[in-house]
């Protein structure tokens, strides 16, 4: 029996809202650095970030979207699981924007399906290979941020400490820091939209309104997914998350034109190679350990670690405290149906 069309609509729109809110909370993500070097207004440095976040389909195959769908087995999917793990995700991400501390979209995302998963039918419908894969990358995603960014910004210094144009150098990284936050929200986009991409193609294929081959092919969802999911994420991420902002450009570390250049390059290369690979990582994660990297090149005490242990512990919580809400609620979900 297949799902009515209109509960399909309905949590459709509820997976875009969660997009919606994705590219709010990690608005920081994509215009923290370029913010704090004052080399945009946040109103036009949101409009920029937005703009290259809906570009992403362009660019990168569809391979994080599979990884997602993939996570909890198609044949326990229906319309209460999904809605609980997205409501799991939601109140994540709304708790943590509420108090300014950068956690990871992608690492809801996650939980929540894990915990409406095991709330439903327990630990064999859960793709534990995918999970580790995400768990792994939790704690590889802002090292290998930090090392890019700690190497880029060593090598930059050396190259320019002997320019005496000191003004002319820094209106060149003024200049280039736009590409650099450019490629970070290309990687953002490409890398974050396709979670919900990944949520809606299981749906659909849950309710038997989507072949399940889709997922055998990069490039195999229809486009109004795509194009919905990044339309999404752009559109929240035009509406911004300032507490996030103020914590990710001015609260961790003091940045520089040249130090937002390299930490938005260190962060958007990661990001092009796990997207590429089909690894769903926190952007959160990365870009905060490419600033941390990039303060740290300085010296130690230029990064506030008080700070950054904050963020950690919110990164730490995530998946757990995301699966529970999930579970909760698919537990009232199971009830009331």
């Amino acid at each position: 029996m297949s799902t009515p069309l209109s509960l399909v609509v309905l949590v459709v729109a509820i997976a875009l809202v969660f997009d919606f809110v994705n590219g709010f909370h990690d608005a920081a993500n994509s215009i923290a650095t370029v913010v704090a070097t004052r080399v945009l207004t946040p109103v036009q440095a949101v409009i920029w970030a937005a703009f290259w976040n809906f570009a992403a389909f362009l660019v990168l195959p569809l391979k994080v979207a599979n990884e997602i769908a993939k996570i909890i087995d198609a044949s326990a999917v229906s319309i209460g699981l999904v809605f609980a793990g997205l409501a799991g995700a939601i109140f994540w991400n709304v708790l943590t924007a509420r108090l300014g501390l950068p956690s990871s979209s992608s690492h809801a995302l996650i939980g929540g399906l894990l915990g409406a998963g095991l709330a439903k039918a327990g630990p064999d419908v859960v793709n534990w290979e995918k999970i580790k894969r995400t768990a792994v990358f939790i704690v590889y995603s802002p090292l290998v941020g930090l090392a890019l960014g700690f190497v880029l910004v060593v090598g930059v210094m050396w190259i320019v400490h002997r320019m005496t144009a000191k003004r002319k150098v820094e209106r060149t990284f003024r200049g280039l820091q736009l590409v650099s936050a450019a490629a970070f929200s290309l990687g953002h986009g490409a890398n974050d939209a396709q979670k919900t991409m990944g949520i809606i193609a299981v749906l659909l294929i849950g309710a038997n309104r989507l072949d399940p081959g889709v997922l055998e092919s990069a490039d195999g969802l229809p486009l109004w997914i795509v194009l919905s999911c990044h339309g999404a994420i752009a559109l929240g991420t035009m509406f911004g998350g300032w507490k996030i902002v103020k914590t990710m450009g001015n609260k961790l570390t003091r940045l520089q034109p040249m130090g937002g250049v390299c930490a938005e390059s260190a962060a958007a290369m990661t990001l092009f190679f796990t997207s590429y690979k089909g690894i769903p990582v926190s952007t959160t994660h990365t870009i905060t350990g490419a600033i941390v990297g990039v303060g740290s090149a300085n010296r130690l005490s230029a990064v506030r670690w008080n700070v950054a242990s904050q963020v950690v512990w919110a990164w730490v919580l995530t998946i757990p405290g995301s699966a529970a809400v999930a579970a909760l609620t698919y537990g009232v979900v199971a009830v009331l149906s």
